[in-house]
């Protein structure tokens, strides 16, 4: 039987991000993908044309339907809106879930879009992040969380460690140069350095590239990999594709 893992968030209509992407990247590794919705988004890889949030009630009642049945290994959450969807989520995962969590703090769309609001993010701060496994920001997700801009990356996943509590995996994927540099810092404060080489990837390729490598860590985490190999593995998945 297949390892079981919950995707939380968004729909993208054009199915590049969110919770379709999710669902494909657990497909591809050989895991049982279940969701819980958030918002729907009228969207491409351009732009988010209109975001229609799930009621709490039909979130609470997804999330327990899984819960009901599935023994889920692994929780990944992406776009979560803003405090009140938090809460659910925060609540739910405190109540039924034992597993690891991988939190990708979806803040803004590729497109520029906000996806999670003020009060979201202080509530992903105090509610959310101290039941997680692994958080994966990027550069800009990063300043948001510490309050200030990321001058030292390396010295930036250690403030974000010690301030939530999780390993932290600071993505390098928005910086400048040609090679980029995702670090992966553990609760002792040990960071290790994932180089890769800026892909060529279009438009359409590169929408979503941060779900799809939180989902691909959260099914290699379900397998039972440690989170150094989960990563190093997720990040060669995102790579290949």
């Amino acid at each position: 039987m297949r390892q079981v893992c919950l995707t939380i968030g968004g729909s993208d209509s054009c199915g590049g991000a969110g919770i379709q992407a999710d669902l494909s990247v657990f497909e591809a590794l050989g895991v049982h993908g279940c969701s819980a919705t958030t918002a729907l988004t009228a969207q491409n890889p351009k732009f988010i044309s209109r975001i229609e949030p799930v009621s709490l009630a039909q979130l609470d009642a997804e999330i327990h339907a899984v819960f009901d049945y599935y023994d889920v290994a692994v929780v990944k959450t992406g776009m979560l809106l803003d405090a009140e969807h938090v809460a659910v989520v925060s609540a739910l995962l405190h109540q039924l879930h034992k597993g690891m969590l991988v939190v990708d703090p979806v803040m803004i769309s590729s497109s520029g879009r906000a996806l999670l609001d003020q009060g979201g993010v202080d509530a992903l701060n105090h509610a959310l992040l101290p039941l997680a496994t692994l958080v994966t920001p990027n550069l800009d997700e990063a300043a948001v969380l510490l309050g200030g801009a990321v001058v030292d990356p390396g010295e930036a996943a250690k403030r974000l460690v010690d301030q939530l509590g999780c390993a932290v995996l600071l993505k390098g994927g928005h910086g400048e140069r040609d090679e980029l540099l995702d670090l992966l810092c553990g609760l002792d404060g040990e960071i290790t350095p994932f180089s890769h080489a800026r892909q060529p990837w279009s438009e359409s390729q590169s929408h979503g590239t941060g779900c799809r490598l939180a989902s691909a860590i959260a099914a290699k985490l379900s397998l039972e990999e440690s989170l150094t190999v989960a990563v190093a593995q997720g990040v060669a998945f995102l790579q290949g594709s």
